[in-house]
Order: structure tokens, then C-alpha cells, then sequence
């Protein structure tokens, strides 16, 4: 399966520790290749395996860390 490239709208991350407790359990999903967070922008861009995990499942992983996904 190709990789696909995915970014989502993501409210409520502001610093360093959301940065990585986002980075840390979406690059742990099987499947998942790369993890951006842009704080700014609010937006995370995961490259993951479409063949192995879906975006519904990495929505569901950063919401589990208490953040909105638009």
C-alpha cells in the first residue's frame, strides 16, 4: 500500500510537552512513518501506511491525549 500524507486540524496544543506527548503516541501506531506538529498553525501531518491504520484511529490517538481534532 502507498503512504499516504494527512494533516489534520488539531485545537488545544501550545507548547514543547503537547508537541511531543502528540509526536510520542501518533509515531507509535503501527503503521504510522513521520509525525510534523506545527504549534502555530495548530496542525499535525502524519505519513502513514493507509494499508495499516486509518485516520479515523489517529484522530482517536490525539484526542486520547485531550485535543481536539477539527
Amino acid at each position: 500500500m502507498a503512504n499516504e500524507v494527512k494533516t489534520l486540524n488539531v485545537e488545544g496544543m501550545s507548547c514543547s510537552h503537547c508537541e511531543n506527548s502528540v509526536k510520542k503516541a501518533v509515531g507509535a501506531i503501527e503503521g504510522v512513518k513521520s509525525v510534523a506538529v506545527d504549534l502555530g498553525g495548530k496542525k499535525v501531518t502524519v505519513e502513514f501506511d493507509a494499508g495499516k491504520v486509518s485516520v479515523d484511529v489517529i484522530k482517536d490517538v490525539i484526542e486520547d491525549q485531550g485535543y481536539d481534532v477539527k
